[in-house]
């Protein structure tokens, strides 16, 4: 069983720090799967998705906006 946050003494962090280490372990993660292929069933969602932000633009939102809204409320 993975170590819960409180072990691992991460829920004494601030909330900032948390999301930098969340950050870092997602990071750390996509490196690693990176090179495995991707499955059919989740390639076709992939592309549906893409096709519908090409045909939507407006429905997109940045993650630089996302993430900036994210570390507001965090900051409350």
């Amino acid at each position: 069983m993975a170590p819960s946050i409180q072990e691992l003494g991460l829920d004494q962090l601030a909330v900032e720090d948390r999301l930098a280490v969340a950050e870092a372990l997602w990071e750390s993660v996509a490196r690693e799967i990176e090179c495995e292929p991707v499955p059919p069933v989740q390639r076709t969602e992939l592309e549906r998705r893409l096709a519908d932000s090409i045909a939507r633009p407006e429905a997109v939102t940045p993650w630089e906006v996302i993430k900036a809204r994210a570390l507001a409320r965090a900051r409350k």
